[in-house]
């Protein structure tokens, strides 16, 4: 019984920080591509829709800003 205990305590913690990082990725990368659009709120969808394209095509983390900075620039052209 210890050892189901501890089992299920280790699994859940483990799910929790898991949780957690996809969380508060999914937030950083929100508010990345709301701060290119500050005050437009039809910039804002249209920034959270790039962002949306970007997760889909998979995008690395290390290319989005630029690939945001990219549709941001092409908004209203």
């Amino acid at each position: 019984m210890d050892y189901f205990i501890v089992a299920v305590a280790t699994l859940s913690g483990l799910y929790f920080h898991w949780w957690i990082y996809v969380r508060i990725k999914r937030w950083i990368n929100r508010d990345l591509a709301l701060s290119m659009a500050v005050g437009d709120p039809q910039k804002q969808a249209y920034m959270l829709n790039k962002l949306n394209e970007a997760a889909t095509l998979k995008v690395k983390k290390a290319e989005l800003h630029k690939w945001l900075q990219s549709a941001a620039d092409q908004y209203g052209t």
